[in-house]
């Protein structure tokens, strides 16, 4: 395995040269690249809103609003047709998904459902379904009485069609607002994704995207006085509408819409000639231009109101027929919400009420300071593994720490390649899987370690230890592998962009530890053609540990026992501090502009803001805040009310650096979706280990994996961590990584399996282990260092991720040897009946292997 052919070593570096060129312009300003040759790759990682700032709304259209619409059109639409044919009818009233007509004379009824017939006639509904879609149902089994109700497919489609039409609408409306690479993106049946990086006021986004911007234009009703229309009833085809005023004011208008906004071919912000006040300026197209002018002919003297989602913008008196097709819209508008109405008046309005189901926020001031924290931490996290490998292994670890170098420039160009997005959680992952790849290489060099004292040449034993390695490494990092594509497919943000970057990180881990590494040392063993194995500073597990780790089985399964029993009850009794991922509310995240935060004072000023239960707590620095909000039972909408109360209340003295809101309809999913993870991910490890192992294998290594999800989730329980979608990504990685250990001891148990056929099962398992105890605890070692540098330096936002990677590490350490291993005697791997019998051995003592 240590020949290497000019070819392949020239594709090998080939690769490296690659994996350079395109990590290399993360290391300059976008300012610098610009200057170079179109020719020199110039793609950087793209942040996560996490590290930029920037907004990530999810939007769900409201399908009430669509049934009332098309309760609307059809009760407009029978009124219409009924009168076209001189059918008389009373009762025209709508309720729930049905309209429903009586119609006066008996005799007329065949007539009025042949005359009513256009609208239960099937809709051509295109690429929805390759046919047409019956949207309307007649139900007449009471005679007299006609029903019309909207179908589930109808509804369907119009589902389909509104979010399509309003996906459009709020793509225009948020380009508009000048913001660089915006996302809005279609999220199953009835949602829609918005992420804008980097912007600034988030407030305006939401103002911008969640107001339906139906804009009419209707005459006042001056036959009566509004206050008697409010005391009484007001006359038939008329409302009370209140204006944007404060207080509002009412007024009677008529229902009949004269022309739409539908009608409107240009909006523009602008000044009053006059007053210099700010303006919008409109243009009609000509069928608008047609209908307006022909109103304000026939109405000349009388108030017309300008009406914005039900509300009254304002309400001029026409003083002369307006036949131009132009005009003004004018109300007690600043610069900026004349520009807004403007946009939203371009962009046209919504098919549907838009509402906001789920909201993270993060200021560009807390995204450079994640940024900060992510590089001092890879940093610091860097240095220690690199210098931990030097010292255990010398030259070697040497060569080892030029394939990590190597491993983590692949991982960036792999991230830049492929335009992925880099998050806070992925910079852990990239800390990560820099304690972890160097597993592959501990492995490698322990396998080759221990071909040398069996007797073997420095080149057998090197050629020895690579091809013995391989199969375990792939079988450690399928595992891991399992869990991370799992969390991708159900992560969501950041947690996926972790799920990402530590994918790309377990995939690269095979090419520069195995591949690399083995051609820089066959290029070593040619060119030093060494007589021994380079010497390590600092020799942690001496060679030839007998150490009778079953012995004390019994006492290991009985403190795990108790445990997990202590973490199963705790759980059911003690609450766990759920995020607002799985319970819903609101979390924000202030600095004070002045000094340290004073956490009495902000918990007295929200406690008067009657929103329920609130915690307060130091976040970091003295003058870092965390705020939580706990959920809203008005709804959705009111979970955006909070925040602005909030804001309204400390905006004054408090930076917002980041505004996570999550409502029920979220959270439950969030819940359930972890929850389905976790069982896919157990499932699949099961069917992957079971397929590469016996069925004994498989089961003791779920049973060990199921020990340290229960051990850590009795951690977050003691600790009081926030559990949250990050701490859901921890346990999955947990259960990679407690594979990945698990898996290298069953590994040498199935080896020494075959080689020891009579040697009693706990013998066994204690020489499995022994032999891969230096193994697994360097591992367990480098990667410890990479998260203790991650849990000091990382910052607060990825706290609870970390603790709990590093708590997960111990554990699944404890477990892959005190847990796993025993299972096998109690599965009955071997029978109890095997002789223990010596094995042939030699002068030395050693096995003979054959």
């Amino acid at each position: 395995m240590l020949y290497f052919s000019r070819l392949k070593m020239v594709l090998i570096w080939l690769a490296v040269a690659v994996t350079v060129i395109l990590a290399a312009p993360n290391l300059f300003p976008a300012s610098t690249l610009a200057q170079l040759p179109n020719w020199v790759p110039k793609r950087q990682m793209t942040l996560g809103l996490d590290l930029q700032g920037g907004s990530h709304i999810l939007l769900q259209m409201d399908q009430n609003d669509l049934i009332k619409d098309q309760l609307e059109t059809t009760r407009d639409e029978i009124r219409t047709l009924l009168r076209e044919a001189k059918i008389n009818y009373t009762g025209l009233s709508g309720t729930g998904r049905t309209v429903q007509v009586r119609i006066s004379d008996q005799s007329q009824v065949d007539a009025a459902k042949a005359a009513l017939k256009p609208i239960t006639n099937p809709v051509n509904a295109g690429l929805f379904t390759g046919g047409s879609v019956q949207s309307m149902t007649l139900d007449d089994s009471e005679p007299g009485l006609l029903k019309f109700t909207v179908t589930d497919a109808g509804l369907k489609y119009r589902t389909t069609t509104a979010l399509s039409q309003a996906i459009e609408v709020v793509e225009r409306r948020v380009n508009a607002l000048g913001t660089t690479e915006p996302i809005v993106q279609r999220q199953g049946d009835d949602r829609i994704l918005v992420q804008v990086p980097g912007l600034q006021n988030p407030q305006r986004l939401k103002d911008i995207i969640g107001q339906t911007a139906k804009l009419t234009f209707q005459m006042v009703d001056t036959s009566m006085p509004v206050q008697d229309a409010m005391k009484g009833r007001p006359p038939a085809g008329d409302s009370i509408l209140y204006s944007q005023d404060d207080p509002p004011v009412p007024y009677l208008v008529e229902n009949r819409v004269i022309v739409s906004g539908e009608d409107l071919s240009q909006a523009t912000p602008t000044y009053n000639s006059q007053t210099n006040e700010p303006v919008v300026s409109f243009t009609f197209n000509s069928r608008g231009a047609t209908r307006f002018g022909q109103a304000t002919q026939q109405n000349v003297g009388k108030p017309f109101a300008i009406v914005l989602d039900n509300q009254v913008i304002s309400a001029p008196v026409i003083r002369e027929p307006i036949l131009g097709g132009t005009g003004q819209i004018s109300g007690n508008f600043t610069a900026e919400s004349a520009n807004d109405l403007a946009v939203l008046l371009r962009a046209g309005a919504l098919p549907a009420k838009l509402t906001i189901i789920e909201e993270r926020t993060v200021g560009p001031g807390l995204g450079q300071d994640s940024i900060h924290a992510g590089k001092i931490a890879g940093v610091i996290g860097s240095i220690l593994v690199v210098a931990f490998m030097f010292v255990a292994y010398g030259f070697l670890g040497f060569l080892a720490n030029v394939a990590l170098a190597v491993h983590v420039a692949m991982i960036v160009g792999a991230l830049s390649l492929l335009g992925a997005t880099l998050t806070l959680p992925g910079i852990a992952g990239i800390v990560l899987t820099i304690g972890m790849a160097v597993d592959s290489n501990v492995l490698i060099y322990e396998r080759i370690r221990e071909e040398r004292r069996n007797g073997r040449s420095v080149i057998q034993a090197i050629d020895t230890g690579f091809s013995k390695a391989l199969a375990t490494i792939v079988d450690s990092n399928v595992t891991s592998l399992i869990a991370t594509v799992v969390l991708f497919f159900l992560g969501t943000g950041p947690v996926k962009g972790f799920a990402i970057t530590y994918a790309i990180g377990i995939l690269t881990t095979v090419f520069t530890a195995f591949t690399f590494t083995r051609m820089l040392v066959a290029i070593w063993l040619r060119r030093a053609r060494p007589k021994e194995l380079p010497r390590a500073p600092v020799t942690f597990i001496p060679p030839g540990t007998k150490i009778p780790f079953m012995g004390i089985r019994r006492w290991t399964f009985a403190l795990s026992s108790v445990l997990s029993i202590l973490s199963v009850v705790g759980f059911l009794t003690i609450d766990i501090n759920y995020g607002i991922d799985f319970k819903g509310g609101s979390m924000i995240e202030v600095q004070s502009k002045q000094g340290d935060a004073d956490l009495g004072d902000i918990r007295a000023r929200l406690s008067e803001l009657n929103i329920g239960e609130i915690q307060v707590q130091q976040f970091g620095a003295p003058n870092d805040v965390l705020i939580r909000v706990g959920t809203q039972d008005a709804g959705e909408n009111a979970e955006q009310t909070v925040i602005d109360k909030v804001r309204g209340e400390l905006q004054d003295q408090y930076d917002f650096r980041r505004v996570e809101v999550v409502g029920p309809t979220v959270s439950g999913e969030l819940a359930k979706q972890g929850t389905i993870a976790m069982l896919i991910a157990l499932v699949g490890i099961l069917l992957y280990v079971w397929f590469r192992f016996e069925w004994q294998f498989a089961v003791g290594a779920i049973v060990a994996t199921v020990h340290d999800v229960v051990m850590t989730i009795g951690f977050f329980v003691i600790s009081g961590l926030e559990f949250n979608q990050s701490s859901l990504a921890a346990i999955l990685t947990i259960i990679g990584y407690s594979l990945n250990d698990t898996i290298v001891v069953y590994d040498r148990v199935r080896e020494d399996l075959r080689k020891y056929k009579k040697m009693p099962l706990p013998q066994l398992l204690n020489n499995a282990i022994n032999e891969t105890l230096s193994r697994t605890t360097l591992t367990s070692v480098t990667t410890s260092l990479a998260l203790l540098a991650l849990v000091l330096f990382g910052g607060e936002v990825i706290r609870s991720f970390t603790l709990a990677m590093l708590f997960g590490v111990v554990f699944g350490t404890y477990s892959s040897i005190f847990i796993a291993a025993p299972l096998l005697i109690l599965f009955k791997l071997r029978p109890q009946g095997a002789t223990a019998e010596e094995e042939q051995k030699p002068a030395n003592g050693k096995a003979v292997t054959t």
